[in-house]
C-alpha cells in the first residue's frame, strides 16, 4: 500500500501545473504509479488573501465525486493573523472533515512566536490534528520576482515544536539542510513528528534513519510541483541493510496511517 502524505490541487500564481485537480491527480498519477490514497490539501490557500476560500473549493471537489472521498485525506489551510481564523478551523474540522491544518508562516507573513500561531497549534493538538510545515514551495532561484526569496532549514521549525511538544507534526519538502545541533535533535527525537521524501534534503536519507528511525518518514510527492516518483525512490532504493521490507513498509503507509488513525 503507498500513501502520498503530500501533495496538492489548486493554481500556483507563477507557473502552469499539470495533475492539479483531484480527476486528474488520481486518473493521472495515482492510478498510474500505485498510489492508494493523498493527503491533500489546496494550492491556492497559500495566495488567497482569505485561505477559507480554497478550503471550500477543496471541500466540493472532493464531494463532486463519491470515489474521491475514499482516495483523499483533506488538511485545511488556516491563516492565524487573519479575521476569523477560529472559525475557520472550526468549520475545517466539524463541516468539512479536515483531518490536519498546514501553515504557511511565510507566505502569510507571521513568525512561528506569534500568539495566534502557537494558539492555533495548541487547538490543533487538543483535536488530535496533525500541523503540516513545507519547508519550500518552490526553489526561490528561478522562481518570480513576486515570490518570497526565504526558504526553511530544518531547525526552522524546532521553535514550535519546543512550544508546543505534545502536538503533532508533519514537515514537508525538507529542500535544505537538516543540520541540528544535539539539543534540536533531541526536540525532534522526542516529538510525534513525520518526514516526506519529497525534499531534495532527503538526499541523506540513510543517515537521517540512522538518526531518527524509519518510524519518522513517510512518503511524499510534493504534487504537482515536484516529479511524482523521486520521493518513492529514496525508499524502495534503499539497500536492505539500510531499511529492510518492514521499515520500507512502515514509510510507504503503516507510519502515515498510524498518524492520522485512518
Amino acid at each position: 500500500m503507498l500513501i502520498d502524505s503530500n501533495a496538492y490541487i489548486g493554481h500556483w500564481p507563477f507557473r502552469y501545473r499539470r495533475f492539479n485537480t483531484c480527476k486528474a491527480l488520481l486518473d493521472e498519477r495515482m492510478e498510474k504509479f500505485g498510489v492508494d490514497v493523498s493527503v491533500i490539501s489546496n494550492l491556492d490557500g497559500i495566495y488567497y488573501k482569505n485561505t477559507q476560500k480554497a478550503n471550500e473549493e477543496l471541500y466540493r471537489e472532493i464531494n463532486s465525486e463519491q470515489r474521491f472521498k475514499d482516495r483523499f485525506i483533506p488538511f485545511a489551510i488556516i491563516n492565524p493573523i487573519y479575521n476569523g481564523w477560529k472559525d475557520d478551523f472550526e468549520v475545517c474540522r466539524k463541516q468539512y472533515g479536515m483531518k490536519g491544518i498546514r501553515l504557511y508562516p511565510k507566505y502569510h507573513g507571521y513568525d512561528l512566536n506569534n500568539a495566534n500561531c502557537i494558539e492555533l497549534v495548541k487547538m490543533a493538538r487538543d483535536h488530535g490534528m496533525p500541523v503540516a510545515f513545507t519547508l519550500r514551495i518552490v526553489d526561490s532561484r528561478p522562481s518570480s520576482w513576486h515570490d518570497i526569496e526565504e526558504e526553511w532549514s530544518l531547525s526552522d521549525v524546532i521553535p514550535i515544536i519546543r512550544e508546543v511538544p505534545d502536538a503533532k507534526y508533519m514537515i514537508l519538502n525538507v529542500a535544505n539542510s537538516t543540520n541540528l545541533d544535539e539539543e534540536e535533535t533531541s526536540v525532534l527525537k522526542k516529538a510525534d513528528a513525520l518526514l516526506d521524501t519529497s525534499g531534495r534534503g532527503m538526499n541523506s536519507l540513510v543517515e537521517l534513519l540512522s538518526t531518527y528511525g524509519a518510524e519518522k518518514f513517510v512518503l511524499g510527492t510534493h504534487s504537482p510541483i515536484l516529479d511524482y516518483c523521486t520521493g518513492l525512490l529514496r525508499i524502495e532504493s534503499l539497500y536492505e541493510d539500510e531499511a529492510n521490507q518492514k521499515a520500507k513498509d512502515k514509510m510507504l503507509s503503516q507510519n502515515v496511517m498510524d498518524f492520522l488513525d485512518v
